[in-house]
This record gives structure tokens, sequence and C-alpha cells, in this order.
């Protein structure tokens, strides 16, 4: 199939939607760094250019992705898999494994960085989407059909806690167990693993007296407002005085060393800062038509494998917003968890667009779109 055919076919709205949540993030990571990288690096464009690499990168791979038959890779997603978890083991090694902010979660390749945990949470959506559709009829049965898929979802969850890194750990869980639910397994297995997961969670906070504080400050960050509580604290000040229609493009106040590395994780404060309700409200819907549109290309898609994928990549994207936006507004507690798109990261925004690929690829094969 030419390359022109398919960009007829594939799902449009989709991909404009995505174009322009990756502008946004571009404008927006500029406007939100630029005091901290003049200060830090002398140059207040230093993580714009980085952006906009990370941008180029990704559209490319999503470009190549969406031109690639997406059934071409399903026979290497074992090996997908194996290279990402060894990727997983390698990061562990002292020296080998940058740390940043606790965590030994980057490997370093010359000036940048990559995140294996990041190829792991789309790996794993892969492989599980296959299992699920090589096992429908075994997905009904624990031991058959559902084992298999937590036992090897719970040791590539168990590397990344050894970083640690719960939220990006959270995210691939979370999206996964979504899969399998919808793949056909029962809600009692649900009921058993909801409190199993529960009691889990209750010994990873008690183990980290960090996790136990990210808890408490998250129901009161005023107790500790110069500790745990601050990035809730810096948030909130950033959100409330956007208002309606914000302060204006470059006029946020937190950016100058109240939030910290604005870019990255709290980013959305910034933009309803400097955007207001209006602005943000126009992010949500943006991310909410990307939800419509791959739910749509999840049902009509004949391919079992391909809805499966197409229903882990929405799910990955829907589980990040929700975290993300959660924990900005001062729902959730602080996790880390980069905001779709928008968030300064090489990683997840590189991977995210080559996932968009991917769906895009699933689209171009309905018989209407």
């Amino acid at each position: 199939m030419e390359s022109n055919q398919m960009f007829k076919q594939v799902d449009r709205w989709l991909l404009l939607v995505t174009v322009l949540l990756v502008a946004i993030g571009v404008v927006m990571v500029y406007s939100a760094s630029a005091a901290w990288a003049e200060y830090n690096f002398g140059d207040s464009t230093y993580f714009l250019k980085r952006q906009l690499l990370f941008a180029t990168l990704g559209l490319v791979a999503l470009t190549v992705m969406m031109n690639i038959p997406y059934q071409t890779w399903r026979p290497y997603l074992p090996l997908i898999m194996l290279i990402c978890f060894i990727l997983l083991i390698i990061v562990l090694i002292p020296g080998v494994g940058l740390q940043r902010g606790g965590a030994r979660s980057w490997l370093g390749i010359g000036a940048f960085s990559v995140q294996p945990s990041e190829f792991m949470k789309l790996a794993m959506i892969g492989m599980v989407a296959h299992l699920l559709a090589v096992r429908r009829e075994h997905m009904s049965y624990f031991g058959q059909g559902v084992f298999p898929l937590l036992l090897l979802i719970g040791t590539a969850f168990g590397l990344i806690m050894l970083q640690p890194d719960l939220g990006t750990g959270a995210v691939m869980v979370i999206t996964a167990m979504a899969m399998i639910f919808i793949g056909g397994a029962r809600i009692l297995h649900f009921v058993w693993l909801g409190l199993l997961g529960v009691v889990a969670f209750a010994l990873l906070v008690i183990s980290a007296p960090y996790r136990l504080q990210r808890l408490t400050s998250f129901l009161d960050p005023w107790s500790d407002a110069l500790g745990s509580g601050f990035q809730s604290i810096q948030s909130l000040y950033a959100i409330g005085p956007g208002g309606l229609v914000g302060l204006g493009f470059g006029d946020s106040r937190q950016k100058y060393y109240y939030l910290p590395e604005p870019q990255t994780d709290f980013i959305f404060a910034i933009l309803a800062e400097e955007g207001g309700f209006i602005t943000g409200a126009i992010v949500i819907l943006l991310f909410s038509i990307f939800m419509w549109r791959g739910i749509r290309i999840a049902l009509l898609i004949d391919d079992p494998f391909a809805s499966f994928l197409a229903v882990g990549i929405v799910g990955l994207l829907l589980v990040q917003v929700m975290i993300n936006i959660g924990v900005v507004i001062g729902m959730f507690p602080v996790t880390g968890i980069t905001l779709p798109f928008l968030s300064y990261g090489g990683s997840s925004l590189t991977l995210m667009l080559l996932a968009v690929g991917l769906l895009l690829n699933i689209s171009s094969q309905l018989r209407s779109v």
C-alpha cells in the first residue's frame, strides 16, 4: 500500500489531535522551562530544542509505524519483551543506570538518556494483546488464562519497582489489567486480585517512608508545606490564579523556581495558569477525542489482536492523563507520571507517538474510518 493511499485511509481525526497535542506540548515546554533553563544551563531554549528533537523523532516513528502493517511486528513480540527485560536488569547495575530523584531508571546514550520502563509499557501492551487473542477461550479460567499473564506482568512490575518507579509500574499494571478484564477474565478473579493488590500496595507504601509521606501529604499537603506537600501546594497556587482565561502566555509566576521542574510532571499546572480553565478544558477535550477515536478503532477492527492492542494504547493514554491531571489538581498523591504529548521527556514522547503510529495503522485497515 502506497504512503499517500495509507494517509488517506488512516483516522485523520486521531492524527490531527495527536499533532495538535504535540504542538501545544512544545509551546508549553518552552514557556514552562525558559527561566529554569536559563538559570541552570544559560540557555532559555535548552529544553525547547531537545523537545523539538524528541517530537521530530517521535513523528518520524509515527510515520514509519503508520505505514508498516501492525501484523509485521507480532512475531517479534517475544524478542522485544526479552530485550525490554534485559534493559530493565541492566539499568539496575550500579554505575550503568543513571540515578535521578532517588530512582535508577535511565540509561545514558551520549548526551541523552532513555528510560527502559517506558519501552516495557508498550511492549507489555503488545504481548498481552497477543496472548489475549490466542488464549481467549481460556480467559475464564484462572490457571490456564489469567495466571500466565499475571506472572509476566508481575515480573516486569517487580523489576520496575527495584528502580524504584511506582508511577510507571502502576500505569503498566492498570492498563494490562484493564485489557485482561476486557479479554474475558471473570469478575471473581478481579475481586481476589483487588484484595491482593490492596495488601501489596500497603506493603509498598510501608516499605518506603517517602511513599508514606507522599500519601499523607496528598491528604493534607499543608501539614508539611515545605517538604512532601510542597509540589502539590505550588501546583494549586498555579492553577488558582489562572481563572477562566489565564494570566497570558509566558506570564506564569510559579515557573520562576516555585514549582520544581515545571516542564515535566506539572506542566498542566503551568498551562492552566497561563491559559486558564478554557485552555485546560480544550486540552482535556483533545484527549477525549483521541480516546473516542481509539475506542472506535478497537470496536470496528475484525482482528482480535489489533482490537486488544488498540484498547491497550488508548488505556495507556487514559491512565496517564487521569493520574497526571489528578496529581496536578490535588486528587492523587505525587507519582512522577508525565502528561502524554505535553510533558518534557524523550522516551515518553517518542514511545507514545510510536504507539499512535500503530493505532493509525490499525485504523487504515478498517473498511471505513
